[in-house]
C-alpha cells in the first residue's frame, strides 16, 4: 500500500462527525470504526467496489476502470441508480490489463484509454479507478491522470481506493475523498440562492429523489448538486456554494459533510427521507438551517402547511390497508436510516416489527429504534442465516424485508420476503415511497404462491402400489394420479434393467 494511500486512510479514520469516534483514544481513533477483512473477502471486503457504487450515480462521467475487466464486470451497475438525462455512467470502461501490463507496467494503456473515451464520448470529466492489481504493480494513476488533464484540457480525477485497502465503506469515503480533493469548489455556479442545498450520500435509487424534489420546489428549494444520485460533474464541481448540506447516509460520505464545513462553512445535519414522520422532519430541519443561513422566515411557515397536507393523504392511503395488515409481524434486516426510518410506517399500518438489523447502523440510528420500539426493542447486531431461517420457519414473523442476498432464506422457509434494499426496483422515498412500501408488503402476504408452496406435494406420504395392485381404488384424485406416475416410473425403471440384462447376456 502506497505512502499516499495509507495517510488518506489515516485521514479518513479520524472522523471528527463521529461521536463514537471521538471518544476513543487517538491510537484506537487511526484503527477506523470497521473490522478489516482479509484481501479477497467477499462480505464487503473491497475498496474499490465501495468507491465505484458511491460515485458511478454520476451520470455524465465516464468512470474507468484500471484493471482486469473481472473488476469492472463485478462493480457496473450493481444499483438501480437513475438518471434523468445523461447515460455516460452506464458504459462500462475498463482498461483490460492482460498479462504483459503486469510485467511491464499499465500506465501507458491507462493514459491512451482515457484519450479514447475523450475522442469518442466527451466527457466533462473521467474518474480512474485503482484496483488491487495495478496498486500491486506501481501503477501511478494520480501521474498519469494529472499528464491525461494537462494534455486533454479535461478533468481527469483519480480514486485511488484499491480493494485490499479494506472494506467497501471505506471505500465510500475513499471515493468521497476524491471529491473533496479533486473537484468540489474547481467551478463556481452559474447563479446562487438563499435557498439551496445539497444532499449527500443519496444515490437515487430506483428515482427515488425525484419523490423528494417536487416537495422541495413546492418550498422554493433548490438542490444545488446531488452527491451522488443523478448528479452532474459541473453541478458537483460547484457544490461548495450552498447554504446548507443535508447527510443521508453517514455511513458512506460523512467526511464530505464535515469537510465542506470546515472549508465553506456550510452547516449540515442527518436526515432520512424514509418514513413520513421522518420526511416531515427532514423538511423542517431543512427550513430551519436556510433561514438560519438568510432565508425568509415565512419558509417555516410554508413548510408546515405543505407537511399537514402530505401527511394527511399519505396517512389516509396507508389506513386502506390497515384491515389486511392488521398484526402482522416484519422482520427488518437492513441498515442505517432504513433500521429505524420505515419503522413508524409499518406501525402505521398496522404491523408489528419483531425485529430490525443494527448491523450498520450508527449509534444514533440505535437511539432512534429505542425511541419507536421502546428499550426493549428486538436490534439485531448480526444474524445468522441460520437464525433468520428459524424465526421465519417457526412463524415468528410473517414477511421479511432484507437485502437480495437474504431473499433465499425466505424463499427456503416458504416465507414471503420484500427486498428494501440497493437493488430494489421500486422508490421508498418520501410521503409517495412509504405508501408504496405498504402496498408491495401488503401484495407480497396476499400472493397465492405462500399457500400454494406450503401445502404437501402431492406425492408426500404415498407409499409405491404394487404392480398387481387395481389402481381402479377409492382414493382423492391428485393422490390416485401420483400413484400412477409412481408406478409408471417403476416399471420403465424394471423393463431398462431387464433390457440392459439380456443385452450384457447376448454380448
Amino acid at each position: 500500500m502506497g505512502v499516499s494511500l495509507k495517510a488518506k486512510i489515516a485521514e479518513v479514520f479520524d472522523e471528527p462527525g463521529c461521536d463514537k469516534n471521538q471518544g476513543k483514544s487517538e491510537k484506537e481513533r487511526k484503527k477506523g470504526c470497521t473490522k478489516q477483512l482479509s484481501p479477497g473477502a467477499a462480505a464487503g471486503g473491497c475498496a474499490f467496489d465501495g468507491a465505484k457504487i458511491a460515485l458511478q450515480p454520476i451520470v455524465d462521467v465516464a468512470h474507468l476502470v484500471h484493471g482486469p475487466i473481472a473488476c469492472e464486470g463485478n462493480s457496473w451497475d450493481n444499483r438501480h441508480s437513475f438518471s434523468s438525462g445523461a447515460d455516460t455512467y452506464r458504459t462500462g470502461f475498463t482498461t483490460d490489463i492482460n498479462e504483459l501490463d503486469v510485467v511491464y507496467g499499465g500506465e501507458k494503456r491507462l493514459f491512451k484509454s482515457c484519450r479514447e473515451i475523450i475522442e469518442k464520448y466527451n466527457p466533462p470529466a473521467i474518474f480512474v479507478y485503482q484496483t488491487c492489481v495495478t496498486a500491486l504493480i506501481g501503477d501511478d494513476i494520480e501521474a498519469v491522470c494529472k499528464r491525461a488533464s494537462e494534455k486533454f484540457g479535461k478533468p481527469v480525477i483519480p480514486v485511488n481506493a484499491p480493494g485490499f485497502a479494506g472494506p467497501k465503506n471505506l471505500g465510500n469515503k475513499l471515493g468521497a475523498e476524491a471529491l473533496l480533493d479533486y473537484v468540489i469548489g474547481t467551478e463556481e455556479p452559474e447563479y446562487t440562492t438563499q435557498y439551496d442545498i445539497n444532499i449527500i450520500g443519496e444515490y437515487n435509487l430506483s428515482g427515488e429523489l425525484w419523490q423528494i424534489k417536487p416537495l422541495l420546489d413546492a418550498l422554493g428549494i433548490r438542490i444545488l448538486s446531488c452527491i451522488s444520485g443523478d448528479g452532474r460533474y459541473h453541478e458537483v464541481a460547484s457544490s461548495h456554494r450552498a447554504k446548507v448540506n443535508m447527510m443521508v447516509c453517514s455511513k458512506s460520505m460523512i467526511n464530505v459533510a464535515t469537510k465542506m464545513e470546515k472549508n465553506y462553512g456550510i452547516p449540515y445535519f442527518e436526515g432520512s427521507f424514509y418514513g413520513i414522520g421522518d420526511m416531515s422532519d427532514t423538511l423542517r430541519q431543512i427550513s430551519k438551517l436556510l433561514v438560519k443561513q438568510g432565508a425568509d422566515a415565512e419558509l417555516l411557515d410554508r413548510t408546515e402547511a405543505l407537511i399537514a397536507v402530505e401527511e394527511k393523504r399519505a396517512y389516509e392511503r396507508i389506513q386502506s390497508y390497515r384491515p389486511r395488515l392488521q398484526g402482522k409481524r416484519v422482520l427488518l434486516i437492513t441498515g442505517g436510516v432504513k433500521s429505524w426510518s420505515v419503522v413508524a410506517a409499518l406501525q402505521e399500518a398496522g404491523m408489528e416489527v419483531v425485529g430490525t438489523s443494527v448491523k450498520k447502523s450508527t449509534k444514533e440510528d440505535k437511539d432512534r429504534i429505542k425511541e419507536i420500539m421502546g428499550e426493549d426493542a428486538h436490534m439485531i447486531d448480526d444474524m445468522s442465516p441460520r437464525e433468520m431461517y428459524k424465526m421465519l420457519k417457526d412463524a415468528r414473523a410473517d414477511i421479511m424485508l432484507s437485502g437480495g442476498r437474504s431473499q433465499f432464506i425466505a424463499l427456503k422457509a416458504k416465507m414471503p420476503w420484500l427486498d428494501i434494499n440497493q437493488e430494489r426496483h421500486y422508490a421508498y422515498g418520501g410521503y409517495e415511497g412509504m405508501v408504496t412500501l405498504v402496498n408491495e408488503i401488503d401484495k407480497a402476504l396476499a400472493n397465492p404462491v405462500w399457500k400454494a408452496v406450503r401445502l404437501p406435494a402431492p406425492w408426500d406420504g404415498v407409499e409405491m402400489i404394487p404392480a398387481d395392485t387395481s389402481l381402479e381404488i377409492d382414493m382423492p384424485q391428485p393422490i390416485r394420479e401420483a400413484a400412477i406416475i409412481a408406478r409408471e416410473h417403476e416399471l420403465n425403471e424394471g423393463r431398462e434393467a431387464d433390457a440392459h440384462a439380456h443385452a450384457h447376456a447376448a454380448h
